[in-house]
């Protein structure tokens, strides 16, 4: 990995700790960026404000994920306006998820272009055509299987899944109706609940799954998935 790479890694995840601290009132532990050719992922741990906890000690989980998904739509202008500062190239699209029980979180930027100086993607990683099956199998469980599936490595720690045509009408009917917000709170806990206790990722991947995140864009009907690993299985 090149200098600048680096460099970039560095200064987007001291932005996104302070953006996290000016929104939210408390920063993550640690933020650790991965880059390659036009992603950007951020995954932060150890973040939990008082008030989240508090929320959860009550079983208010719904609350604290309304509260997250509006002050995260209010950061994402200001990140992307950063990372095009610091890059040169403006993120088209954001995904983000987060795993209250974990304490972490994960961001992903989709930029239009490769970032300046980043390194390919690994497309052709070990169990790579087991692993989309089995998302495909997921994806089937939860809503219908994809009318595409795009998988690779961003690094041996982060793998990225770009999942196209998932929805089944009666969600298209609720997205037109009005009821996003409650149809993706929905679509997260069971997806989750089948990624989190999938007992064949690593089986597959022959590394520990560390953490499992899921968010969708309605109105272009896709959906990311990525998967953080322990290489040292």
């Amino acid at each position: 990995m090149n200098q600048t790479i680096i460099q970039y890694q560095q200064q987007i995840a001291s932005y996104a700790g302070k953006l996290f601290r000016d929104h939210f009132g408390k920063g993550p532990e640690s933020a650790v960026v991965s880059i390659g050719s036009k992603y950007i992922t951020v995954y932060f741990r150890n973040f939990l404000t008082p008030s989240e906890r508090v929320l959860l000690e009550q079983d208010h989980e719904m609350i604290v994920d309304q509260m997250r998904e509006t002050l995260l739509q209010t950061m994402i202008p200001e990140f992307a306006s950063y990372i095009e500062i610091v890059t040169g190239v403006k993120p088209q699209e954001f995904y983000y998820d987060w795993s209250l029980h974990n304490k972490s979180g994960m961001l992903i930027a989709i930029c239009p272009e490769p970032i300046p100086g980043g390194q390919d993607v690994n497309q052709d990683y070990a169990g790579k055509a087991e692993l989309e099956q089995e998302i495909v199998n997921i994806s089937h469980q939860a809503q219908k299987v994809p009318e595409e599936i795009v998988s690779f490595e961003i690094n041996p720690r982060t793998i990225l899944i770009i999942r196209n045509g998932i929805l089944v009408r009666i969600e298209k009917e609720l997205i037109r109706l009005g009821h996003s917000e409650l149809l993706k709170s929905v679509k997260r806990n069971l997806e989750k609940s089948y990624l989190h206790n999938n007992i064949s990722f690593e089986g597959i991947l022959k590394k520990r799954v560390v953490d499992a995140f899921v968010d969708w864009k309605f109105d272009s009907d896709s959906s990311v998935i990525v998967l953080v690993l322990n290489p040292a299985k």
